[in-house]
């Protein structure tokens, strides 16, 4: 446990806390930025390596599929063996993953070096968020402004990829948007090592976790693997090759038997790598489907759009990028602000108000064509992150204060897994949907995409509904928020 007895700052903030936040944002900031940073890339990728939309979607999800079905393991390996080594020991494989990823020579050489990005991605973000839990000492007011101001520093980083991204390959080329994770990582680590400090909630010596450390799930871990990438990768070549096609049919098949398989070995062993009974608590249930919601519509939402900018508007990557600069300040100014609400009206207000103000910006969207003017498509830009922005630390608040505080790692990691599944899954659909070789094909699949995105975060506003108002748990003597809904 941290114990910071710093001097305090404006924000309740002790001056070590805040180098703490700093330091795991750091994590949080090269994992997000690497998310969307490629997609303002697509074009150029598409021309030097000879890749088609679906081999573009493959370098998309290679990451965000890596990242999905290792991060509940390294979940519990923070939980056994510390998260600060887990955290420390992903940024450094993070950072030789983005050296290979921008020393390649091919699309195979590129996915593979994508895949590494995402499991060094996979070990850093469950465990940067134990280690923030743990340095606000579970207190709920502290953690919401934390995790407000963690939330905000990797939502900024989505927005901010395409803008960062543009300017690299106008300056440097494509190589550029990898290579740049490395002087990133290097600081982080640094960080980690000088402010970050040793035996932070290691189940070995926490007075709060005697239980014996879990081990590792590998039939389930396997069996996420082949479900997740079975299902992708059929969504990807359905367009192309037909829904009847053998690797289609029999890839839908086997995510759907692998999946069955799944559920009933992770319902059977002793230490299953996704514990189902955490779905018997009806926050952290209705908070994980709000946040498999918001990164499906994002992640493959900002795919599409980086088609339509750069295939349909003409654009160069530079003008695709700033054209997504009102989405870093949509997120910037709503996710500090998020903090503050939680603190003030609980964790369900934000959460309904920022699915619906999202999901008005995605109805905008879907009345976007081939001739509408840039200026038209800055309200929709402003819309869908203030709302994600206002959301998602809300959610995340729910989470942490929904179990208790030895399983916050595997908690974290359970959502995000989820949440970088669902990305994975819309940047499959939506690039189906607009995978056509016309700009019109284009065109309706972002409208197509935009209205399922609206009817998605329309049902967030729902689950919003469900979710305990206050982010209150054991330790601060109300109620137990790991009870309520619990069947």
């Amino acid at each position: 446990m941290f114990h910071m007895n710093s001097t305090r700052t404006g924000t309740g903030f002790t001056r070590a806390l805040a180098r703490i936040v700093a330091t795991v944002s750091v994590g949080f900031v090269v994992t997000q930025l690497d998310v969307t940073i490629v997609n303002i890339a697509l074009a150029k990728l598409g021309a030097d390596l000879h890749l088609s939309v679906s081999g573009l979607q493959w370098i998309v999800d290679a990451y965000t599929l890596a990242f999905a079905v290792t991060m509940l393991s390294f979940g519990v390996l923070g939980d056994r063996f510390g998260a600060r080594r887990l955290y420390a020991w992903g940024m450094v494989l993070f950072a030789l993953a983005s050296l290979a990823c921008g020393l390649s020579v091919n699309g195979a050489m590129l996915i593979a070096a994508r895949t590494a990005q995402g499991i060094g991605a996979a070990a850093m973000l469950p465990n940067s968020l134990a280690l923030l839990n743990a340095a606000c000492e579970h207190d709920p007011k502290l953690r919401a402004r934390a995790v407000g101001f963690w939330t905000a520093a990797g939502a900024i980083a989505i927005a901010a990829g395409p803008v960062a991204g543009g300017a690299l390959i106008a300056a440097f080329g494509w190589r550029s948007i990898f290579l740049v994770n490395l002087p990133i990582c290097a600081g982080g680590l640094l960080a980690t090592l000088a402010w970050i400090p040793r035996g932070e909630t290691h189940p070995a010596t926490s007075r709060q976790n005697a239980r014996r450390p879990r081990g590792i799930d590998l039939p389930g871990q396997l069996l996420a693997v082949v479900t997740l990438t079975a299902l992708t990768g059929a969504v990807i070549e359905w367009r192309p090759l037909g829904l009847l096609h053998p690797l289609v049919a029999g890839g839908l098949t086997l995510a759907l038997v692998a999946g069955a398989a799944f559920i009933a070995v992770e319902s059977r062993v002793r230490e299953p790598m996704l514990p189902l009974s955490l779905f018997r608590i009806r926050t952290f249930s209705a908070a994980v489907l709000f946040g498999s919601c918001v990164n499906l519509t994002y992640y493959g939402m900002v795919f599409v759009l980086s088609l339509y900018l750069q295939r349909v508007r003409g654009d160069t990557p530079l003008q695709a990028g700033l054209a997504f600069l009102p989405l870093t300040a949509g997120f910037l100014v709503s996710n500090v602000l998020s903090g503050w609400v939680v603190g003030r009206y609980g964790v369900r207000v934000p959460m309904i108000a920022g699915s619906f103000v999202g999901a008005l910006g995605y109805g905008l969207l879907h009345f976007v064509d081939a001739s509408t003017p840039l200026a038209a498509i800055l309200v929709p830009f402003l819309l869908i992150p203030s709302g994600m922005g206002l959301a998602v630390p809300a959610m995340t608040t729910a989470i942490l204060a929904s179990v208790e505080p030895q399983r916050a790692a595997t908690a974290s990691a359970v959502l995000n897994t989820v949440r970088q599944a669902s990305g994975a899954i819309g940047v499959a659909a939506f690039g189906a949907l607009a995978s056509g070789a016309q700009p019109a094909d284009i065109v309706d699949g972002l409208q197509v995409s935009a209205a399922i995105c609206g009817a998605l975060l329309l049902a967030g506003v729902g689950l919003g509904c469900l979710v305990h108002p206050e982010p209150h748990t054991r330790e601060s003597g109300r109620p137990d928020l790991a009870r309520d809904g619990e069947s």
